[in-house]
């Protein structure tokens, strides 16, 4: 299910191709979006100058919540994210160009299974974040429902076929290892969200 990518597995290849058919499914499966959006926006701070999204891809979340930060690695997806109004840094987020304790929020959208190592990731934003900065990931489960729908079907079936996926306590544990009190978890069909804050410690 992986492909090796410069000592890595994250995909970037396949974004790259396919940059429209993955920005399309938005529209054509705009019921799931709108309500994966709400589920965010009900949990995520109001974002300010300094909130980022890790993943921007190609800018269907953090334009309509307001950040106006997102690190992709994508040329073709950032293209997209830019004309919707977000200023994309290229990245990863295994290296973030940020300074540290520079950012007050952090998100990450179905971003998880693609990252090639959480751990190292998990500890890269905790040093670009304030101190008790908020990191909200959203992430679909490995054998939940929605997992197995997309691996079934076209369209995001196509990018999430080539990703590795996580239980929830895979992810928990891997936040608490590097330096985040979890605050809440909202697992619904498989698709989770974790609202975690960096430890004031």
């Amino acid at each position: 299910m992986e492909l090796e990518v410069g000592g890595g597995f994250m995909p970037i290849d396949i974004f790259e191709e396919y940059a429209e058919d993955y920005d399309r499914w938005f529209d054509e499966h705009r019921e799931e979006y709108l309500a994966e959006l709400a589920r965010i926006r009900n949990i995520l701070p109001v974002p300010d100058s300094r909130s980022i999204e890790v993943g921007a891809g190609s800018g269907r979340f953090a334009g309509p919540l307001g950040i106006k930060i997102g690190i992709e690695p994508s040329g073709r997806l950032g293209r997209m994210a830019r004309d919707r109004g977000i200023e994309i840094i290229r990245g990863r987020a295994e290296s973030l160009p940020f300074r540290d304790g520079s950012c007050s929020s952090v998100l990450l959208v179905t971003v998880v299974c693609f990252l090639d190592d959480p751990a190292s990731s998990f500890s890269e934003l905790n040093r670009v974040l304030q101190s008790g900065g908020p990191l909200l990931i959203a992430f679909i489960e490995r054998g939940g429902d929605i997992y197995q729908k997309y691996l079934n079907e076209g369209g995001k079936g196509r990018f999430l076929s080539r990703a590795r996926f996580y239980s929830r306590e895979e992810i928990k544990k891997n936040l608490r290892e590097t330096g985040f009190v979890i605050e809440g978890i909202d697992c619904r069909l498989g698709f989770c969200t974790i609202f975690a804050q960096k430890d004031l410690l």
